[in-house]
């Protein structure tokens, strides 16, 4: 099965879109909403607030280090699967095409293609539009009972199951499959591209222009021409600026400002971008919009830490590692993401931190060192220190035989 390009058009061979006439609409270009305009998961891709979106957390989520974990410690395990998943996508470009499956068709599917021990040793992604998801009663040949059809590229179905499929859902309603965000938000999305499009007209049709010359004569093109360059001459640059023009042969220069109404859609538009962000659950900053908060500081990192905390994390990261172990891993290595880099703060932050897990003993130096991706210093590095400022009152920390332990031990040696 080949790798399936992400802008291909849908067919009417899909086996996720049965022949109804609504259903056969929407596979020729999908159907019309209130707004007139036809939403898809790649036609939404045309409003930049979606494009922004969805990249942003693909991106992040794909670029951040996948480990594997041996299962109660927190021993690394060498896994050539996470490390080379393809024979031609790097890690992140594969699970980058995945998250941007689950954002826009709310489901993402991979092909495993094992060696001849039986073990997964690739990892190849497929279009969710070429995908049917069913559930059977639960056999011992299929113990999930879920059947996947897979139209391949000559247009044959096949029927897969979770053996052979890697299946990552995204927020559903029914167990089986996840809700395309798309579809479900298709009537804000058509009224974006709408407003994209009815924007594209008004600076289209000449009402942005800056004002017209009158004259009480006809004029032919070339003196229209030379009337319009002379104007241009006399008040552009900087040096005629709040100068004076002086007109001839009867012209006047009435002024031409955009209409109340056009300047009001204009700003309308900008909720459109607070909509989407809410769709996505990403901070509007992230979508490059500030106008309602701080552009700068510890308060954007603060955001960028919540959304991390309340909406990267429980929302497209953690299901994608309990899915990895589930499915790819085995029962004794399970798989982690590094979020280290996407929380560590501002300097000032971190110093702070680190010293306070340093004095407490929670940390070594070649704790701090990995976390800001330093080399160890070697084994001297990994020693853990005591606080020296929690002994009893009155005692010498320096001398062990004052310590409490060690005056139990007298007490016994004397009995």
């Amino acid at each position: 099965m080949g790798l399936f390009g992400l802008f291909e058009r849908r067919s009417v061979e899909n086996p996720a879109a049965p022949l109804t006439s609504s259903s056969l609409l929407e596979v020729l270009g999908g159907v019309p909403g209130d707004a007139g305009v036809a939403v898809t998961e790649t036609s939404a891709l045309g409003v930049p607030g979606v494009w922004r979106a969805v990249s942003v957390t693909a991106n992040v989520a794909a670029a951040l280090p996948l480990h594997a974990y041996r299962a109660g410690t927190r021993d690394t395990v060498a896994s050539p699967l996470l490390s080379d998943p393809h024979p031609e996508l790097t890690p992140v470009e594969l699970w980058r095409l995945t998250y941007v499956h689950r954002l826009l068709w709310g489901n993402a599917y991979v092909q495993k293609l094992r060696n001849g021990a039986g073990q997964v040793a690739q990892l190849w992604p497929i279009r969710p539009d070429r995908v049917r998801v069913e559930r059977d009663t639960p056999s011992e040949d299929n113990p999930s009972g879920k059947w996947f059809w897979v139209r391949g590229d000559d247009g044959t179905l096949h029927r897969r199951t979770s053996r052979d499929v890697l299946h990552l859902p995204g927020l559903g309603y029914d167990g089986v499959t996840g809700c395309s965000p798309i579809r479900a938000a298709a009537q804000g999305i058509g009224l974006a591209l709408a407003a994209e499009k009815s924007a594209a007209r008004l600076f289209g049709s000449g009402n942005m222009i800056s004002g017209v010359l009158q004259t009480e004569q006809r004029l032919n093109a070339e003196q229209a021409a030379q009337l319009k360059a002379q104007w241009k001459a006399k008040l552009s640059g900087v040096n005629n600026s709040h100068d004076v023009a002086v007109l001839d042969s009867g012209a006047s220069f009435s002024p031409v400002t955009m209409p109340y109404k056009d300047a009001q859609f204009l700003e309308s538009r900008q909720w459109q971008v607070t909509e989407l962000a809410r769709l996505f659950g990403v901070p509007p900053f992230l979508l490059m919009s500030t106008e309602k908060s701080t552009s700068w500081g510890t308060g954007l990192e603060q955001q960028a830490q919540g959304w991390v905390t309340f909406d990267l994390g429980p929302a497209w990261l953690v299901p994608t590692e309990q899915r990895v172990t589930k499915e790819l891993l085995g029962k004794t290595v399970y798989a982690k993401y590094s979020l280290e880099g996407l929380l560590r703060g501002d300097s000032a932050a971190r110093a702070l931190f680190y010293r306070a897990m340093r004095d407490v003993g929670a940390m070594s130096a070649n704790d701090i060192r990995g976390l800001e991706d330093m080399p160890p210093i070697g084994p001297d590095g990994d020693t853990y220190l005591q606080p020296m400022s929690m002994a009893p009152l009155g005692s010498d920390p320096t001398d062990q035989g004052s310590s409490p332990a060690a005056e139990e031990g007298d007490d016994d040696d004397a009995s």
